[in-house]
């Protein structure tokens, strides 16, 4: 009988453990997210890590990660969106993300904003005065030098503080080029396209005081892009290709990967995901802020960030990942993981090349002072296209100011066409 008794008390027990377990079981909600980084092993690695973490750390959301080809990533969005089969969690990159808002596809992510209060200002998604995305890491762009140059040609180095006029600038590659020691004087990676272009070379246009619109009101380029500022900057743009002093538009690839190292570029225009790669190879690189063409030294600024899509049911659940994802552990790891820059000083302070006298420290340096986003606008997805083919066009010997007037033209008619894209 006592048998009997004890036999029917851990039974008892056993089926209560296994009704919690199915109870906690039953309380996670599954959270959907979608991530550009297929294909590159150490990314994936990194963003499974995060996932894994939060899974384990909690019992109330389940995340499950998908991973796409970053070629095909916003157009799985867009096609996801018209479908109606978006998941809780959107990667987004950072200019494309208000277009996104715009249309309908994110919602406004409510995060305690005090965790992002040191926050790198690039890596805040802003749409309309609301928060939409974070962003784990940022990008900053540096002219690439070897000291030996600088020394060889008798120029100052910039700093920070104190970066090359444009004058000097000009001053700099013009003595590279009369030394004949280079097959070009800068290398300003026209290799590359697509955001390559408003990324890289839109600072450019600003720091000469034009942009791609006007920030003022977003309802127009007129004034901004084909303003006396805007049609120095072209006339500059194209002088460089006039003069020789940069590769074409037909550059080949492996010469934008390897013409810098191998040391037939005297000055190259390039990112910090590249450094770590350069710093092999080039005993004496130095990286150096961009000169001021007389508005001041500016770089791109905003990289690939985190956000809720609008048809998620479980904004709680997506926004808890988000901010468990956005600890210094993590944006560290990132970083030393894919070279970027750090979002926050306590997560670069934990790395190994961004940490104060680190040698990418620099860039970090450069994301807080000279970086500026995109134009803030639903319309910079299109507006962007149209500069990338007027910056390509003044390049091959087109007209400075019809090519620019008819860019404005038709970015005019794209913002029309959308009812100024709801500023």
């Amino acid at each position: 009988m006592k048998n009997a008794a004890r036999l029917l008390a851990k039974t008892t027990a056993l089926a209560a453990v296994l009704a919690a377990t199915t109870t906690v079981a039953q309380a996670q909600t599954e959270l959907g997210l979608w991530y550009h980084g297929a294909g590159n092993e150490v990314e994936e690695t990194l963003i499974n890590r995060i996932v894994s973490d939060f899974n384990a750390s909690q019992g109330d959301w389940e995340v499950v990660l998908e991973a796409f080809p970053q070629g095909s990533y916003n157009d799985s969005v867009v096609a996801a969106a018209l479908a109606g089969n978006l998941p809780d969690i959107l990667d987004v990159d950072g200019p494309v993300m208000p277009n996104w808002a715009w249309s309908g596809y994110m919602q406004p992510l409510t995060i305690d904003e005090g965790l992002i209060a040191n926050f790198l200002p690039g890596t805040k998604g802003m749409w309309d005065g609301q928060l939409y995305s974070i962003g784990l890491w940022d990008a900053a762009v540096a002219l690439y030098a070897r000291q030996s140059t600088l020394d060889d040609l008798g120029l100052r180095t910039p700093t920070l503080d104190n970066p090359w006029t444009g004058d000097e600038f000009m001053a700099a590659l013009e003595a590279a080029q009369a030394s004949g020691d280079y097959e070009y004087a800068f290398d300003l990676g026209m290799a590359w396209t697509g955001e390559w272009y408003p990324y890289a070379f839109s600072p450019f246009l600003q720091s000469f005081g034009g942009d791609i619109v006007d920030r003022s009101s977003y309802q127009t380029a007129d004034g901004a892009l084909n303003s006396d500022e805007a049609i120095a900057f072209g006339e500059w743009w194209q002088s460089l290709f006039d003069n020789e002093l940069v590769p074409g538009t037909s550059q080949d690839p492996a010469d934008r990967d390897t013409g810098f190292i191998e040391g037939r570029y005297a000055f190259a225009w390039n990112g910090n995901w590249a450094a770590v790669g350069h710093l092999a190879e080039v005993d004496d690189l130095v990286f150096l802020p961009a000169p001021d063409f007389g508005n001041g030294s500016v770089i791109g600024a905003a990289s690939w960030q985190f956000g809720v899509s609008a048809t998620s049911e479980n904004p709680d659940g997506a926004a808890a990942f988000i901010e468990f994802a956005i600890q210094d552990e993590y944006l560290a790891a990132f970083s030393d993981g894919i070279g970027l820059i750090p979002s926050t000083p306590s997560a670069a302070a934990m790395t190994d090349t961004y940490q104060e006298g680190g040698p990418l420290n620099v860039f970090f340096g450069l994301s807080q002072t000279q970086a500026l986003v995109r134009p803030v606008t639903p319309g910079y997805v299109v507006a962007a296209s149209i500069f990338e083919k007027a910056l390509a066009d003044i390049a091959n010997g087109a007209d400075v100011a019809d090519t620019l007037d008819a860019a404005v033209d038709e970015i005019d008619r794209d913002i029309e066409r959308n009812s100024g894209y709801g500023h």
